[in-house]
């Protein structure tokens, strides 16, 4: 894994982070909540081999980046479940705002592994780097209905 942060914000894990989700030991199928913010011009330094000819926004380097991604990730039991645009919270920081919102389903950790770790996906990991100024990921188990505290 790689560094977590730049100077922008979030946009890998951390090793303490990817041992921490190893050590849920989530079970069944695990829902990842991605917040998303774009970089107003994609930044396709890191990987120029995916730079388009002329400059385009992050959010259309992240719409490549979803066309590159679905297959992969659906070849290994995943799939989107919602994409949806952001703005400013209705409950949270005035101050701060994500451009999108979206669910991904795997069918188990192992297959989310599988599918992060996949060859042919990881050569268009650059559109998503170039589309992102910050995210946010957060792993999701479901719980059984109705809810009780223990």
């Amino acid at each position: 894994m790689t560094n977590p942060t730049s100077i922008e914000g979030y946009l890998a894990p951390s090793q303490e982070s990817g041992r921490a989700f190893g050590m849920r030991q989530m079970t069944g199928s695990v829902v990842m909540l991605n917040l998303l913010r774009f970089r107003e011009t994609a930044d396709y330094s890191a990987t120029p081999g995916l730079a388009p000819q002329m400059p385009i926004t992050g959010a259309a380097a992240f719409r490549r980046y979803i066309e590159h991604t679905l297959p992969y990730l659906r070849e290994t039991g995943g799939d989107l479940l919602f994409l949806g645009v952001g703005g400013a919270f209705f409950i949270g920081p005035s101050t701060e705002r994500w451009d999108m919102a979206m669910l991904v389903r795997q069918r188990s950790v192992e297959s989310f592994l599988a599918f992060a770790s996949h060859e042919d996906y990881m050569a268009g990991m650059g559109h998503r780097t170039a589309a992102i100024e910050d995210s946010r990921l957060l792993p999701l188990s479901q719980i059984d209905l109705p809810y009780t505290k223990e």
